[in-house]
């Protein structure tokens, strides 16, 4: 049997076939794009609350008041459920703390739930605030051997809500 030693190139493909599978690629990223799109959850505007034209003045006035109106509820919440014996002073104090926290940090915009004691005294908070946390809420969180009043911790709280400008 004869053998030959000829060498011969590889078949060459039509140029055709490149442009078909270039086609499919093209066909299947437009697909994916399109379910994409098409299930992505749709997101509305939020909408703006009407509000009647007033002095800016008033309109701050009245949203620190019902601020403040709606911390004086939770903490009239807070008291009862300690009455109602469903909390003890520990967690009392711990929520008061979150809670104080919390008001400072809407009315003013002052991070006070992520500072420590020391960054806030460092930033010349309301010593109000400070009592609050250094002789009421701090003790009875971290020592549980100390029996701090939480009624006194609930009146400090009410004061700090009061008087914080």
């Amino acid at each position: 049997m004869p053998v030959d030693n000829n060498l011969y190139p590889p078949y060459q493909y039509l140029p055709g076939w490149f442009f078909l599978a270039l086609a499919v690629v093209v066909v299947v990223v437009v697909a994916v794009l399109i379910v994409a799109r098409l299930t992505r959850p749709l997101v509305e505007a939020p909408r703006r609350p009407s509000v009647p034209a007033t002095d800016p003045a008033v309109l701050t006035a009245q949203a620190y008041g019902a601020l403040r109106a709606e911390y004086l509820g939770r903490l009239d919440q807070i008291e009862s459920e300690y009455r109602a014996g469903t909390l003890r002073p520990h967690d009392v104090h711990a929520r008061l703390s979150g809670l104080v926290r919390s008001y400072v940090n809407e009315y003013s915009g002052l991070e006070a739930p992520v500072l420590t004691f020391t960054e806030l005294s460092r930033r010349g908070v309301s010593p109000v605030l400070l009592d609050a946390l250094g002789r009421y809420y701090y003790p009875s969180q971290f020592d549980p051997d100390t029996m701090v009043d939480p009624l006194a911790g609930l009146a400090i709280a009410r004061q700090v809500v009061n008087t914080w400008t």
